[in-house]
Parts: structure tokens; sequence; C-alpha cells
């Protein structure tokens, strides 16, 4: 059964509905541009509302150290994911600092961009292949964008792997039989508007991936 993460979550009724479905990480976003975007302040609230009842990920853009030691902290993190430029060297580097498993998200358009995540296999601890935005894109993610699954088929890295972009309650069991996705990461699939987490499209995304 694939593992299952909401990221953007922002408010306490989203993060409720995440743990209520259990769903097994949460995301939380540090990154100015997005709607999803967390203070620190919020970050430790949501942080202390999760407890330990869910695995809570921190996500970044190409960070400096100053703003993942404050999210790390703020957000009692249990892993980063690296969703920008970040290089192999780069990726090592803050886990060894952090002491957190790294997840690193390789953008896809070609089968060229699934063969570039095994030059992270000794600087991350999973790897999440996502859907390339367009260039000059706002955002690196959570646009609601699918890549052709297709290209994970014969997929067999040295690393543990997780599938993003596009997901949604009505195609998730799809892209779980196409891929064999042990993980599966929704965001903009569970909301009503950008970055509004519908409590009942978390519920019906947990229970389709579940049931796949």
């Amino acid at each position: 059964m694939p593992k299952i993460k909401i990221c953007g979550i922002s408010t306490p009724d989203a993060l409720d509905a995440a743990i209520a479905a259990r769903a097994d990480h949460c995301g939380f976003v540090f990154f100015a541009p997005s709607p999803r975007n967390l203070t620190a302040g919020a970050a430790r609230e949501l942080s202390a509302r999760a407890d330990e009842r869910i695995g809570k990920v921190g996500l970044f853009v190409d960070p400096d150290d100053a703003l993942l030691a404050e999210a790390v902290a703020a957000g009692a993190l249990d892993a980063i994911q690296l969703h920008g430029d970040e290089t192999p060297e780069r990726a090592a580097q803050l886990r060894a600092r952090f002491g957190l498993p790294v997840w690193k998200v390789v953008s896809v358009a070609a089968e060229a961009d699934v063969a570039r995540a095994g030059a992270y296999r000794d600087a991350a601890d999973l790897i999440l292949f996502d859907a390339k935005t367009p260039k000059g894109a706002a955002l690196p993610g959570g646009m609601g964008l699918r890549f052709d699954w297709s290209l994970l088929t014969a997929y067999r890295g040295p690393l543990p792997w997780g599938l993003a972009g596009g997901l949604a309650p009505a195609n998730v069991a799809e892209a779980i039989h196409a891929t064999g996705a042990p993980l599966v990461d929704t965001s903009s699939g569970v909301e009503s508007a950008p970055g509004v987490k519908d409590p009942a499209l978390i519920s019906a995304f947990c229970a389709a991936a579940r049931g796949a």
C-alpha cells in the first residue's frame, strides 16, 4: 500500500483532515511566492497540533541555511524536501548539517529527466518525481500538472521514490497502477482554490490511494 503525502498544509482544518484520513505525511511549504507558504509561527502552531500523529516534511526551493534552520526548528520537521536546482553536493551538505532525511524533487518531462535521479544516489534519501513546470512559471510545483507516467514504468533506481504532479482523487489509483509508486503526493489536487485545502477531497484522495 503506497504511503500518502498531502502537501501545502497551511490551516488546522486541513491538517486535521489529513490526520483523520490517515495520510502518512503532511507538507509544510516554506517558499514565499507560494499561496501555501508558512511563516515560522504558523509552522510552529501546526507542528504542535500535529504532534506525532503524522510525518512533517518541509518543502524548500533553493533555500539558504538560515531559512532552513528556522523552519526545521519551528516545524519540528521530520524531513527536508528540496524542490529547486539543488545539486547532489548541496543535498548531501544539508542532510549532514541538519541530520534529517532529504527528499529531492526531480522535475520530469522526458526520459532523460528520470535518469537524473541517479545523481542523488548518495545525497538524498528519497526521490520525488514531479511534472516539469513551464519556463518562467512562478512556482516549481503545485500547479496541477502531470507528466507521462509511462516514463516511470521501467524505473529501478537506487533510492526509494514517490510520484507527484497533477494527482487527484479521480486519478491517483490509475497513477499507482501505472507506475507502482510506493508514495503519492498531492497538493492542488485536493484544493477548492489555490492554497485552500478541501477536507472532503483529502479524504477521497487517501481512500482512493489505499483502494488502489
